[in-house]
């Protein structure tokens, strides 16, 4: 099962950033985690889902 997130960031790249983002701990972490899916997801938003039927 595919986290939910892949719904909004549609590109394999932007997923494996995601997955690396994630994983981190801190708080400046979590800030820039943030601040990635905001931009994935606007420049994303366009795409098709990128996912195997």
């Amino acid at each position: 099962m595919q986290p939910t997130i892949y719904r909004w960031v549609k590109t394999p790249c932007g997923r494996q950033k995601y997955i690396e983002l994630s994983s981190k701990k801190g708080i400046f972490s979590k800030i820039r985690l943030i601040w990635f899916i905001i931009f994935a997801v606007l420049r994303d938003w366009k795409l098709e889902n990128q996912d195997p039927v």
